[in-house]
């Protein structure tokens, strides 16, 4: 009798070897812009997509989601927003299908399901990225590379998160849906941003009684003087106006937007409000104690109900100096008066008290660049840049929030910021082609706005 054999040891497959000019890695709304100008000028080039193109609307997005800029915003390089309504908002799913008909315009060489695992510069200055796609491991080796993978990667829980009881259900806004994902009984929302004051809403709509621990997001008006605020805020010029010239530079990059809403047609979200029907507000929420249930706050409720006020009314007063300046004919709109004042800042809540059975983080997102290695990060592990352009030759970001403007993190803005982050890459020369969003805002909603953009205006981030 012969010995055995062992079986064969399986060989790992060595990565496939491709060359070309550019890598973008991502396919979203910035990477598919960045491919358009490239194919447009005629660059070898791929993009490279962990998922499937702008997956990210349709898997982070609650169902009842809409956007809170109009849908006149949505344009990228050579597409935009074609339909019936736009200065309406649309939902999640029409977003979806939106931007789903982008790529077939241009013909992008977008590989699908293929993940980034790793970008070196490879010493003869040019890149080699590392990916994984459907076929196994592949190697591309690049002169340049542009990483439009958004600013929004590890979903943010406080540390100490893992000692609330286990009988609550924890997610974050990235995993929220519905509020049918949740168990009966009460929710608290953690965060007042854009996502929490919209998850808070959705919730409270759908009758659950809401727990919402604010933050320090400041607010704006959905509609003044007759006009959505955020064409005002274009046609003023904000969302042309370079991060330098705004009070504070770039630490406007760290302020978290206003919330408001799109849902239904587009309103405010007045939280005052929502308090008079029933919903619990809260400061910052600093902890758990042993146990699990007893929460700790800090008394800042009022003070940060005040200060989302304070912008509101800002911003509406700011509008108000553009239109006398400018003789623009616009209806006159109430101030703003508060309908609830609290008796007290709650410093506790005790979850099995309340009834509280589920626990919403929308306390945002850090950055994960961990699989780029180059020296082009600060301290909290950001991309140092000028509009996208680091001090490593070659290597580019694109889609981040206030790359280079407001618009930048949004579709308004990506196409300003695709044109010149390619021009750069390829050396291009000439005037930029995309249209400001000044001249955008007066062209697509009617009105008599001229183009001067006065410096009052400048003031209004808040």
């Amino acid at each position: 009798m012969s010995a055995p054999t062992s079986a064969p040891v399986p060989r790992s497959e060595p990565p496939t070897l491709r060359r070309t000019r550019v890598v973008v890695v991502g396919g979203g709304q910035a990477g598919l812009s960045t491919s358009w100008f490239l194919v447009r000028d005629g660059v070898d080039h791929v993009v490279l997509e962990a998922g499937t193109a702008g997956h990210e609307w349709a898997d982070t997005r609650w169902d009842a989601f809409t956007l809170v800029t109009p849908n006149w915003h949505c344009r990228l390089p050579g597409y935009a927003y074609a339909g019936p309504d736009p200065d309406g908002f649309m939902t999640r799913d029409q977003v979806v299908e939106w931007l789903g008909g982008y790529a077939p315009t241009f013909g992008p060489p977008l590989r699908e399901h293929t993940r980034v695992t790793s970008l070196t510069e490879s010493g003869d200055g040019g890149f080699v990225v590392e990916a994984t796609g459907p076929d196994g491991p592949e190697t591309w080796h690049a002169e340049a590379v542009v990483v439009c993978t958004g600013g929004y990667h590890l979903p943010i829980v406080p540390p100490w998160a893992p000692a609330l009881s286990p009988t609550i259900t924890q997610l974050h806004s990235a995993d929220y849906r519905s509020p049918d994902q949740l168990p009966d009984g009460e929710v608290l929302v953690v965060g007042s941003g854009q996502s929490g004051a919209q998850i808070a809403e959705d919730l409270h709509l759908a009758g659950r009684r809401i727990h919402l621990a604010l933050g320090d997001a400041p607010r704006v008006a959905r509609f003044h003087r007759g006009r959505d605020c955020m064409t005002w805020l274009a046609e003023m010029g904000l969302y042309d106006t370079g991060v330098a010239q705004y009070p504070g530079g770039a630490t406007a990059r760290e302020k978290t937007n206003h919330y408001v809403t799109g849902r239904d047609g587009g309103r405010d979200i007045d939280l005052r409000q929502f308090a008079r029907e029933g919903m619990a507000l809260y400061g910052l929420l600093e902890g758990v104690a042993p146990g699990g249930t007893e929460l700790a706050f800090r008394p800042t409720m009022r003070a940060a109900l005040d200060a989302a006020d304070d912008v509101y009314r800002s911003i509406c007063r700011d509008i108000d100096r553009w239109i006398d300046a400018h003789g623009v004919d616009a209806p006159p709109a109430p101030a703003y008066e508060p309908v609830w004042e609290p008796d007290a800042d709650p410093t506790t809540l005790d979850l099995t008290a309340a009834g509280v059975t589920s626990v919403v983080w929308a306390i945002g997102y850090r950055p994960d660049y961990r699989w780029v290695r180059a020296g082009v990060f600060d301290g909290s592990g950001r991309p140092t840049h000028t509009r996208g352009v680091t001090s490593v030759p070659g290597l580019y970001f694109l889609g981040l929030p206030w790359l280079h403007t407001w618009g930048s993190g949004r579709f308004l803005g990506i196409a300003a910021d695709a044109e010149h982050v390619t021009g750069h890459l390829t050396g291009r020369t000439g005037p930029a082609l995309t249209e400001s969003a000044a001249a955008l805002a007066r062209r697509v909603s009617p009105g008599p706005i001229p183009a001067a953009l006065t410096a009052s205006s400048v003031a209004l981030v808040g």
